[in-house]
């Protein structure tokens, strides 16, 4: 049960850093606020389930997931965000509302109904480890999760593009004037974030399903992650999507009537002790 527990942990917390990353990039480092990413979410995860059903291939629908989410973000980006940068308000009531239109528009098409996305074939089956029986398709969160975790780490800490990023952070008018286009780097970042979240929908299709409201569930959780990690830190994140995982997870097994509590009891632990978040980014320690 010990194992079964931590695997549940790991899994979950993989699959909440996919989620949460794009929204801790958009927040920490552009200054986007973009309440809208729980859509991203819901969107992906129902193109994944149309594509399962018409081609079989799991693999093609996490890329028409993560590919539809991606075009929606970049068209919310240039056609509508890029004219308010740096304005925050006007963001909220923009991305406020797009997350209610994209949920109309997905219970018009797919309706009300809850739908799970059934995982590959080879990977629908459990590993008998130490006594435990451990779902493969949760190993494969895990080694995606990480993956995505080191590839997104790597970029942003270790390419020219990470080190425009930050710079652009630290500093727009200065980066601008070495010859960074800001606003085309501002696009790119969040179109990649757009479809992170499109490819998380997917992969938590199998095992927490698609469904009308997931958008708003996911986007509390991954706001909570953020705050918890660190807005614009990519360890942040993932730490804070470990520290939610593990208390969801652990919560519900041994305090059911108030796992959701226990959730933001941390976060509300982490405000009132750490309010830069648990690993800040270095753009954020200066401002």
């Amino acid at each position: 049960m010990v194992l079964e527990q931590l695997v549940n942990a790991v899994s979950y917390s993989m699959l909440l850093f996919l989620l949460a990353v794009g929204l801790s990039v958009t927040l920490g480092l552009l200054r986007v606020v973009n309440l809208t990413h729980g859509s991203y979410y819901l969107l992906g995860g129902y193109v994944g389930l149309s594509v399962v059903r018409w081609t079989h291939n799991f693999l093609l629908a996490t890329g028409a997931g993560a590919a539809t989410t991606a075009a929606l973000a970049a068209l919310m980006f240039w056609g509508l965000l890029r004219r308010f940068l740096g304005q925050e308000s006007a963001q909220v009531l923009i991305t406020f509302g797009s997350l209610f239109i994209v949920a109309d528009g997905c219970l018009a098409i797919w309706g009300g109904q809850t739908y799970t996305i059934p995982p590959p074939p080879g990977l629908s089956s459990s590993l008998l480890l130490a006594g435990a029986h451990i779902p493969t398709y949760l190993l494969l969160l895990i080694a995606v999760g990480a993956t995505g975790a080191a590839a997104v780490y790597w970029v942003f800490e270790r390419t020219r593009v990470g080190a425009m990023v930050r710079a652009a952070v630290d500093d727009r008018e200065l980066a601008e004037a070495c010859g960074v286009d800001v606003r085309a780097l501002s696009f790119g970042v969040f179109t990649l974030g757009g479809a992170i979240a499109g490819l998380a929908g997917v992969l938590g299709g199998p095992v927490i399903g698609v469904y009308p409201g997931a958008d708003l569930a996911v986007l509390l959780l991954a706001l909570v992650i953020v705050v918890v990690g660190g807005a614009g830190s990519m360890l942040g994140a993932l730490l804070g999507s470990l520290v939610i995982g593990f208390v969801t997870t652990y919560g519900s097994l041994y305090f059911p009537e108030i796992a959701s509590g226990i959730v933001y009891l941390a976060m509300v632990l982490v405000i009132l002790f750490r309010p830069q978040g648990l690993v800040p980014a270095r753009g954020l320690d200066q401002t």
